[in-house]
């Protein structure tokens, strides 16, 4: 849009007339987050409390707008970053997330898990020198004391308060685990999401040539990383009469842990009695439709 017709329509957004403001606002949505700098320009210079109102709300229809475009490209790239599709929805709440301070962060913890790595060591000795670090020094674990807050699901609020849901807290894990150079991989295990560690070779050596499974064991991060076998998986599955076991106990896409953790983001909204964030996240919820089936 020429800049001349931009300025025009945003200097009509504190016309008092409803019918006139809904044609500008039709067109300005049209845009993308760009003009975002103009419409703050206007809200600084406005007195008006219906304008400035306004103009917060297309700033937010904005920012969705480009959130849900960046989730639709993390759904269909061919290669997709864990931790970049975390931060995507990080920008449903906080558009201006600082992403090179995450960076840093995340960085600094793997850092100090690495110093005690060696390839001398296990996958499972890898594994537990990991949940010493992640949740013994570092401290991380469940926030049982309000474990329906939304901030639970923000990579950002995890990082500042160390508290996160089981399904943002084994995203989390998984996300190190990997940077460390561990097979980390989400399994979809009813309401506590586990992470396997997976590797064919090794798995046929430790459980038999005849496995059917390259999972070697779970951890469960919601239990500072207690770890589990496939025996004791199969177990409780069937103990609660979840079937067929490879559904809940094989690796899964990342793109289902990732709607697994907007799911436990609108069950948050819903729980708090935030509609609309709820009926936003549906609508992003809506984009894993057409290649996703629970």
């Amino acid at each position: 849009m020429k800049k001349n017709r931009l300025k025009a329509l945003i200097d009509l957004l504190d016309d008092p007339d409803n019918l006139v403001f809904e044609i500008v606002e039709k067109e300005l949505l049209k845009e993308s987050h760009s003009i975002i700098p103009a419409l703050e320009k206007k809200w600084e210079n406005s007195y008006d409390e219906t304008c400035q109102e306004r103009i917060e709300n297309l700033i937010q229809d904005l920012q969705f707008k480009k959130t849900k475009s960046q989730l639709k490209l993390w759904i269909h790239s061919p290669e997709k970053d864990l931790l970049e599709g975390f931060l995507t929805i990080d920008k449903f709440q906080y558009p201006d997330v600082n992403q090179t301070g995450i960076y840093r962060k995340l960085e600094k913890i793997k850092n100090t898990i690495w110093l005690e790595l060696n390839n001398s060591l296990t996958l499972l000795e890898k594994t537990t020198i990991l949940n010493h670090f992640l949740f013994n020094v570092h401290g991380f674990s469940i926030n049982h004391n309000n474990i329906h807050s939304p901030q639970n699901c923000y990579l950002n609020q995890m990082l500042d308060t160390k508290k996160g849901n089981p399904v943002s807290l084994s995203l989390f894990y998984t996300i190190l685990a990997r940077q460390l150079g561990l097979p980390a991989w989400f399994t979809d295990f009813p309401k506590n999401p586990l992470v396997a560690i997976v590797d064919s070779d090794l798995a046929r050596k430790v459980h038999g040539k005849d496995t059917v499974s390259d999972v070697l064991f779970y951890i469960n991060p919601s239990n500072k990383g207690s770890i589990a076998s496939r025996k004791e998986v199969d177990y409780h599955l069937k103990k609660n009469n979840y079937s067929p076991s490879e559904k809940f106990a094989e690796p899964q896409p990342d793109k289902l842990f990732l709607r697994r953790l907007l799911e436990s983001l609108r069950e948050s909204f819903h729980e708090v009695g935030f509609s609309e964030k709820q009926a936003k996240t549906e609508e992003l919820l809506k984009l894993f439709t057409a290649t996703i089936t629970a």
